[in-house]
C-alpha cells in the first residue's frame, strides 16, 4: 500500500467534523481535531451516554469477530468503515484466536489511511489489506485488487459493517449497497452489523438529538427495528437475532440498557 502524503495532507479537512474521528474521540482516542471533539460533545450534552454506546457498539464488533473465528471457522474478513485504529481491531481478535486469518480494511476517511500501518500488522501466517474507498461504491471495493489478493472469494468471509449504516442516507439507498456486498460472497458466509436507533429513547432525547445532528454532516440516520431487519433479508439470523448490541451473545455481568446502547447488532449466514 502506497500513499502520498501531500494528497492525504490535502484531503484531511480539519474544519469538518467526520464520524470516524468523533468516534475516535468518543472512546478515548487521540487521532481527532478540533471540529470533531466539539461536534462530538454537542451530541454529548443532549445525549450523556454517546460514550457507552462508542464503547458497546466496539465491544459487539469483537465478540462477533471473536464467535466467526472460534467457533464458525471463519478465516477471512471483510471490515467496510473501519475506523481509526484502537486496540483490539478485526485482525488482532481473529489472528489471536486464528494465526492464519486474512482481514481486508476499507474506510474513506484520509487520516485512516494515514495510520493504516496500525491496521496491516498481520501475523505471519495470516495477510491484512486497506483499501481507501467509499461504501456507498461496492463495486470500486469488490473490483480492487488489494481485495482479490487478500481474500478467496469462493470461501466464507464475515463481511462487517459496524455503526456504518447510519451514516448512509435512504436515498444513497444503503439497501442496495448491503445486497450488492452480500451477493459477492459465497454460501456459509457472515455479515455482521450494527446501526444506532433512537428507538429506545424517549421523546424529548430525541427531539435534542435530532436538533444536534441537523448541523452536522454527514447526516445521521438512525433507524428503528424495522429497517435495520431489512438489510438481512433473505439471510438467516443466528441467535439471539437483531438486539442492543450489549445484548448480543454478552459476557458476564451487568451490562448498559438498551437506551444507553442505543444501537441494534445482530449476526447472519449467508446462503
Amino acid at each position: 500500500m502506497s500513499t502520498d502524503r501531500s494528497d492525504l495532507a490535502a484531503r484531511i479537512d480539519m474544519t469538518k467534523p467526520h464520524p470516524a474521528r468523533r468516534y475516535d474521540y468518543w472512546l478515548g482516542g487521540k487521532d481527532n481535531f478540533q471540529a470533531d471533539r466539539d461536534a462530538a460533545e454537542a451530541i454529548a450534552a443532549v445525549f450523556p451516554h454517546i460514550r457507552t454506546a462508542a464503547r458497546e457498539n466496539r465491544a459487539f464488533m469483537q465478540r462477533a469477530v471473536r464467535f466467526l473465528a472460534a467457533e464458525a471457522g471463519v478465516r477471512q474478513f471483510l471490515d467496510i468503515g473501519t475506523g481509526l485504529p484502537t486496540a483490539d481491531n478485526v485482525h488482532e481478535v481473529a489472528q489471536r484466536i486464528a494465526p492464519e486469518s486474512r482481514i481486508v480494511y476499507v474506510d474513506n476517511d484520509p487520516l485512516v489511511l494515514v495510520h493504516a500501518r496500525a491496521l496491516l500488522a498481520s501475523s505471519p501466517q495470516g495477510a491484512t489489506a486497506y483499501i481507501d474507498a467509499d461504501a456507498r461504491d461496492p463495486e470500486q471495493i469488490l473490483a480492487d485488487p488489494a481485495l482479490r489478493d487478500t481474500l478467496d472469494l469462493t470461501q466464507p468471509v464475515a463481511l462487517l459493517l459496524v455503526a456504518l449504516l447510519h451514516f448512509i442516507e435512504d436515498h444513497e439507498d444503503p439497501y442496495a449497497v448491503v445486497q450488492r456486498l452480500v451477493a459477492s460472497l459465497p454460501a456459509g458466509s457472515f455479515l455482521v452489523l450494527s446501526h444506532a436507533t433512537f428507538d429506545p429513547l424517549d421523546a424529548e432525547t430525541i427531539a435534542a438529538m435530532d436538533a444536534v445532528n441537523k448541523n452536522i454532516k454527514p447526516v445521521f440516520s438512525p433507524r428503528p427495528l424495522a429497517a435495520v431487519s431489512r438489510f438481512f433479508d433473505g439471510l438467516d439470523l443466528l441467535e439471539p437475532g437483531i438486539v442492543s448490541v450489549s445484548d448480543w451473545r454478552p459476557q458476564p455481568g451487568p451490562r448498559p440498557t438498551p437506551a444507553e446502547a442505543t444501537g441494534y447488532g445482530a449476526v447472519a449466514r449467508v446462503g
